[in-house]
């Protein structure tokens, strides 16, 4: 294996040990440096607790780096999360934001329709963020489509970014000339 896919796996196993700790601080509230050891080596990471103590060692310092970078605090022997700490695991499990796609699709086009103002214009980027990670195309600025059903999701948007009046949800039979998005979504057969 080459030096970089050798970096890179290490990269994606730092971020997955991060995430690991982070998610179970945030469901957990207050946990112990030993308790996250354990919850995460087992549930999150799929290690048995008898493992090598280096497994150990490897979480206990990741912890104490996310302390040091604000995302963590440890106060009376536990950690807790702080609001960087929330704000960055929102953005990791955005970035892992993905819809379920049905087998057949119903020949629906779900059209979002945004105008965020200026005064908002953070949170107009993070809907975008969503919309590509989720597999939206874009057909203009703020028209983006999708060929299944995803109104939960964007009922969801629209509560947790306050943006209801801002953001439409439409179902159309038709779009002109659809050849193109259908070949994106891989809807022609």
């Amino acid at each position: 294996m080459g030096k970089l896919e050798e970096e890179n796996r290490k990269v994606i196993r730092r971020t997955r040990i991060q995430e690991a700790i982070l998610l179970t601080v945030a469901s957990g509230g207050r946990l112990g440096a030993e308790l996250i050891t354990n919850r995460v080596m087992e549930s999150l990471l799929g290690i048995s607790s008898d493992s090598p103590p280096r497994r150990n060692e490897v979480i206990r310092s990741t912890a104490s780096r996310l302390a040091r970078n604000g995302l963590l605090k440890f106060e009376e022997g536990h950690y807790l999360m702080t609001k960087q700490g929330e704000k960055v695991l929102d953005r990791w499990r955005r970035a892992d934001f993905k819809l379920a796609r049905p087998k057949k699709w119903d020949k629906k086009w779900r059209i979002i329709i945004f105008d965020i103002p200026e005064s908002k214009k953070r949170i107009r980027n993070e809907v975008r963020e969503i919309f590509k990670a989720a597999g939206f195309q874009r057909l203009q600025d703020s028209v983006w489509v999708y060929p299944y059903d995803c109104e939960d999701v964007i009922g969801l948007l629209k509560v947790d970014y306050g943006i209801g009046r801002d953001l439409l949800y439409i179902i159309a039979d038709q779009i002109e000339n659809d050849k193109y998005l259908r070949m994106d979504f891989d809807l022609i057969k």
